[in-house]
């Protein structure tokens, strides 16, 4: 029996689900707001992705391309032949091949991207890789402000709870594997976004216009069809900073799709 990816899932049965794809060092917990706010109406499956959290010793752990691979292979294990998408950083990578992978069969029903990764060649590679190497509470906290905008940060608990987690040396060590894999020298590994023209579904990108990870320029020259979302005073975190905004325009995707 294919393995399926360790998931949370919610909501009723009855429709395509709307499936949560995490960030580079993030875990399925990150989207628990967007679920419990969608759960009445919408079944939800966020998963952690090779490598993250309870995915720590997923068999092959990589780049968004195996990411992309592993969301696709759980779904097909699950039963699952349509869905929505939703990707933050690099599962916006992910979920952004697999929507192009999927453009001949019709399976993804809607794709909303927020800050995705291979939008362009820039990107805060230092960054990436303390974030990768934080281990202690001073680390993660200093590190953890460059990826918020003006408002408020991740609580003292939630650091706690890194750090805690990171205190298995596994955990840094297969988040300093897929960082390298991400990047390319002090650059990212581009992906063919115009391609997201052929898509017949509808396609959403959010984007922070303080993001200091990857700049919310990436959003110029995205094809026409793409409806583009740019927040003042957010940075690299929409779903954590405006919530209700993105969960409002999640929900508008998969209503009309």
């Amino acid at each position: 029996m294919p393995e399926i990816l360790p998931h949370a899932a919610r909501g009723p049965l009855g429709r395509p689900p709307i499936v949560f794809l995490h960030g580079f060092a993030g875990d399925r917990e990150g989207w628990l707001g967007q679920q419990i706010a969608l759960e009445t109406r919408f079944r939800t499956i966020a998963f952690d992705l090779p490598g993250h959290g309870r995915a720590l010793d997923w068999p092959v752990v990589g780049h968004a391309g195996v990411a992309a691979e592993a969301v696709a292979g759980s779904l097909a294990a699950m039963g699952i032949a349509r869905f929505h998408l939703v990707g933050h950083s690099m599962g916006g990578a992910a979920a952004t091949l697999l929507a192009l992978r999927a453009v001949a069969d019709e399976r993804v029903a809607s794709l909303t991207l927020l800050a995705p990764g291979g939008f362009g060649r820039e990107i805060d590679a230092d960054l990436i890789r303390r974030f990768a190497a934080a281990t202690g509470e001073s680390e993660l906290t200093a590190v953890l402000d460059r990826f918020f905008g003006d408002g408020p940060r991740p609580s003292a608990a939630a650091i706690r709870h890194m750090v805690a987690a990171r205190g298995d040396p596994r955990v840094p060590a297969s988040l300093a594997r897929i960082a390298d894999l991400i990047l390319d020298g002090d650059a990212q590994k581009p992906l063919d976004r115009g391609r997201l023209a052929a898509c017949r579904h509808p396609v959403r990108l959010i984007w922070g216009e303080l993001d200091q990870v990857q700049p919310v320029a990436h959003t110029l020259g995205v094809p026409g069809v793409v409806a583009v979302h740019r927040f003042a005073g957010v940075g690299h975190m929409p779903h954590l900073e405006i919530a209700r905004d993105v969960t409002r325009l999640i929900a508008e995707s998969a209503a009309g799709a």
